[in-house]
């Protein structure tokens, strides 16, 4: 499968609870953090929805 790489680039502050909680579950905890994640439909959903705060490369 294919793989991305998401980078927290924006900070989480001042913002919804979900989107919080959205980045803390793809493994993102402080800004320019890093994660590898396979694409599935379930993180690219979760992608879609903090698109404004990361960067997403394909691997």
């Amino acid at each position: 499968m294919a793989k991305v790489k998401v980078t927290l680039v924006r900070s989480t502050i001042k913002r919804p609870k979900d989107q919080k909680a959205t980045v803390q579950a793809l493994g993102l905890r402080k800004l320019n953090s890093s994660r590898e994640h396979e694409v599935t439909p379930q993180i690219q959903g979760m992608i879609r929805k903090v698109a404004h705060l990361l960067h997403v490369e394909e691997l």
